[in-house]
């Protein structure tokens, strides 16, 4: 009997062995794949090259913010690249005065709290959606390092490749960029990801522009808060030279 199990833990230890050998070969097969690489390093020249030319442009932006299917605020913005990289925005919103409260003491206090919970949750969003939008090139790369890129085909489309990026940012999210080949430049972007509870889902959908000069830019963003039924959409437009 003693023997018979020493039989079989070996066996056993054997077969892990080698599916934990085949696991690693599988692994680097695909991070050294040449057409993933070779479309990380286009991705990763494109970004910067896109980068470079819109630091010399500024444009308007609109975020219109609705909950429930209902447009609660619109705003907008003139925005730039400053020395850093980093987008400064200047309103171009008029002062509002807020309107009279309503109702009695306490029914005033949870309208307040309600809209400031609203607000906070809105703002978080729109951090997490720059954390995602633009794809940072370096992210890219270590997904592709890792193992953590599929490379695919987009149907209908033949001069498109899909790259499917798990835990780009998060653990557990993924992120789907569509690159054309020919154009050496992103198409799109499609996001699944969450705010600080994985339950609290939070999804994101990019589509991006070219430019007259054939500068590639993020032409809109929708963000959408599934928990909270709460949804951030942005849009830029007149795109000018300073």
């Amino acid at each position: 009997m003693e023997r018979a199990v020493r039989t079989y833990m070996s066996i056993a230890l054997t077969s892990l062995l080698a599916i934990g050998a085949f696991a690693g070969f599988v692994h680097t097969a695909s991070a050294q794949n040449p057409e993933m690489q070779q479309r990380v390093a286009e991705i990763k020249e494109a970004s910067a090259k896109n980068k470079q030319a819109l630091m010399s442009y500024s444009w308007n932006e609109q975020v219109t913010i609705s909950l429930k299917g209902e447009v609660k605020k619109v705003q907008h913005y003139q925005v730039r690249l400053g020395p850093d990289g980093q987008q400064q925005k200047t309103s171009l919103d008029p002062p509002t005065e807020a309107a009279p409260p309503s109702g009695g003491r306490m029914k005033q206090k949870i309208v307040a709290k309600k809209k400031e919970e609203y607000k906070d949750y809105g703002e978080d969003m729109k951090a997490l959606a720059q954390q995602y939008a633009p794809p940072d090139p370096a992210k890219i790369q270590q997904a592709a390092a890792a193992g953590n890129i599929t490379l695919g085909t987009v149907a209908g489309a033949p001069g498109q490749v899909q790259l499917v990026i798990r835990n780009y940012l998060k653990p557990g999210d993924s992120m789907t960029l569509v690159f054309d080949k020919a154009q050496k430049s992103i198409v799109s972007v499609q996001i699944a990801s969450y705010m600080d509870d994985p339950k609290d889902v939070m999804n994101l959908t990019v589509q991006y522009s070219k430019l007259s000069d054939g500068t590639n830019h993020i032409d809109s963003i929708v963000v959408d808060g599934v928990s909270k039924q709460l949804n951030v959409a942005i849009k830029n437009s007149n795109y000018a030279h300073v």
